[in-house]
């Protein structure tokens, strides 16, 4: 295991609950159990925080943590577009992230590609709160 992944993933200032939320989500991956519940404040169309509590694996640890510190005032449409990027850059190499995103690359490579579900999972529950 990258131990960049272990220092991503050790950041947890938002794994907490917001009590103050306009959408709010759970998942779980049926593959692993991985468990995820994640809530967000949304104003004006951006998000304004994120909060987040699992039982998981480090990949999907990682991947929470770091969706919820890139997440924040960006808008609900660049939020959709970045979960549509990543569902499918496991896929095609020619798809890249971005700059606003370029923190994800370490996670979201072909080198990952085991863990694809577990890093996709904190991503599927964020657009399933936005949906709901």
């Amino acid at each position: 295991m990258d131990l960049k992944i272990l220092e991503i993933a050790s950041n947890t200032e938002n794994n907490k609950v917001l009590n103050k939320h306009t959408h709010k989500s759970k998942n779980k991956n049926p593959l692993c159990g991985d468990e995820m519940e994640i809530s967000l404040l949304v104003e004006n169309n951006k998000v304004i925080d994120m909060g987040y509590q699992c039982k998981s694996c480090i990949y999907c640890q990682a991947s929470v943590s770091l969706l919820s510190q890139n997440i924040k005032n960006k808008s609900l449409n660049e939020i959709n577009d970045f979960i549509k990027t990543c569902e499918q850059i496991f896929e095609n190499t020619k798809i890249t992230l971005g700059n606003r995103w370029i923190s994800f690359k370490e996670l979201f490579n072909k080198k990952n590609l085991s863990r694809k579900e577990c890093l996709l999972l904190p991503l599927r529950t964020v657009s399933k709160a936005l949906d709901d």
